[in-house]
């Protein structure tokens, strides 16, 4: 196919993303991710995130047909927002530009995972590791060198030149920077194993200190590098699948290229299974710094928080919390009040062979009236779903189910 016949594909999905991009209902949309960031108790804004996109495609409407590498990629995005807004009643993020990620390399820290690999399913990118250990000893620390960044400014003007003459006037092209996903103890785990990390919380403490000393630091030097190259963007609409936009702290400058006015997103998934305390010794007491180089902090994924919010809280900056499907949401939603935001991320298991839609309104539905309850600003994000057992349409009634829970508490925005 041409490169003119591409260019006319992009086209013509980029037009039916703009209307939607530019619709009432996104613009409302986009006004309720802020107005729920920023503490308001609005109807909670709902996603549905990490997708086995693979699953997805009985119908063809995601088979992308451009060949040149930058428009297949640009293709499929686009299919995949126009696939989102017709089968998923969701607050889809759709923003009325194109946005072109800033372009860098980093040589890492000197450390690289080893590990086997099963795989059941060859088009899904979920597959089972066996990770080998390679942080055994004090020895195996001297692979460690601090991360050194470089940008590619003139890549970034390429890809922002030639995608402007591809969308033309359909869609403005604007480059955009990175955010902060820093999750050290998921990086370890995948160098070491989960097993000897937590034998050695309590046979080799010290030893854990000296690995999360250098993944600090590795971060701090990383922090420092991005925020000179001005490679950091607060305008991103979502951080970890959940909305980002919200009205900096009064005395923030819009400092741009810089994490100034960023969120800190962190997690420890791994230590649910450690005492409150010691996940504060070995993740949150060296975290705490790094975020609060930020405006705001987003806590907490998978692990169950409800036994450790005293801990959380210390976060000076802290603003959302994550609830996972074996949080104890009611106790969440007390602590937090209106003061935080609960990001509620319900079972995956619930869509992944066939949908019982008794069991999705329960759960939104404790989750909506705990909220309400204590006037805790919440959102919703299906998150981390590995199949639905190739039936799409559990995400479609998934969503719909849940949009019909909310319609029960809340007006329509």
């Amino acid at each position: 196919m041409s490169l003119q016949k591409e260019i006319a594909i992009i086209r013509e999905l980029a037009r039916a993303y703009r209307e939607i991009a530019m619709s009432d209902k996104h613009v409302r949309q986009r006004q309720r991710f802020c107005d729920t960031n920023d503490l308001k108790t609005v109807r909670p804004p709902v996603h549905i995130e990490e997708i086995p996109w693979h699953e997805m495609n009985g119908a063809g409407e995601l088979t992308c047909l451009c060949e040149h590498p930058e428009l297949k990629a640009v293709e499929r995005e686009l299919r995949r927002a126009l696939y989102r807004e017709k089968h998923f009643l969701c607050d889809n993020y759709i923003s009325p530009v194109w946005e072109v990620r800033k372009s860098f390399t980093s040589t890492g820290n000197g450390f690289t995972v080893q590990e086997n690999i099963a795989v059941t399913d060859k088009q899904n990118h979920i597959v089972s590791h066996q990770y080998i250990d390679v942080l055994e000893d004090e020895s195996s620390l001297e692979a460690y060198h601090d991360p050194v960044i470089t940008a590619h400014p003139e890549q970034d003007a390429e890809r922002v030149a030639f995608l402007s003459e591809v969308f033309g006037d359909i869609l403005p092209v604007e480059l955009r920077g990175h955010g902060i996903y820093y999750a050290p103890w998921d990086v370890i785990a995948r160098l070491r194993g989960v097993e000897p990390i937590l034998i050695d919380v309590y046979d080799r403490p010290e030893y854990l200190h000296r690995i999360i000393g250098l993944f600090t630091r590795a971060q701090e030097k990383t922090m420092e590098q991005m925020d000179a190259l001005g490679l950091y963007d607060h305008r991103l609409l979502s951080v970890h699948c959940t909305p980002a936009s919200v009205t900096l702290p009064q005395g923030i400058p819009d400092q741009a290229g810089t994490c100034r006015p960023l969120w800190f997103r962190t997690m420890a998934q791994m230590f649910s299974s450690i005492s409150p305390s010691a996940h504060y010794e070995f993740d949150m007491a060296y975290s705490i710094p790094l975020a609060s180089k930020c405006a705001y902090t987003y806590y907490g994924c998978c692990e169950p928080l409800h036994d450790r919010l005293e801990q959380v809280m210390r976060y000076p900056n802290l603003r959302k919390v994550g609830a996972s499907p074996w949080a104890d949401v009611d106790k969440i939603a007390e602590a937090l009040g209106g003061g935080y935001v609960l990001s509620r991320k319900p079972n995956p298991a619930f869509v992944a062979v066939k949908l019982d839609t008794d069991v999705v309104r329960q759960e939104i539905r404790h989750t909506v009236e705990a909220c309400q309850r204590y006037g805790c600003p919440c959102d919703i994000t299906l998150k981390d779903i590995s199949t639905v057992g190739y039936h799409p349409e559990n995400l479609d009634r998934w969503a719909k189910t849940v949009s019909e829970v909310l319609d029960e508490y809340y007006d329509l925005a």
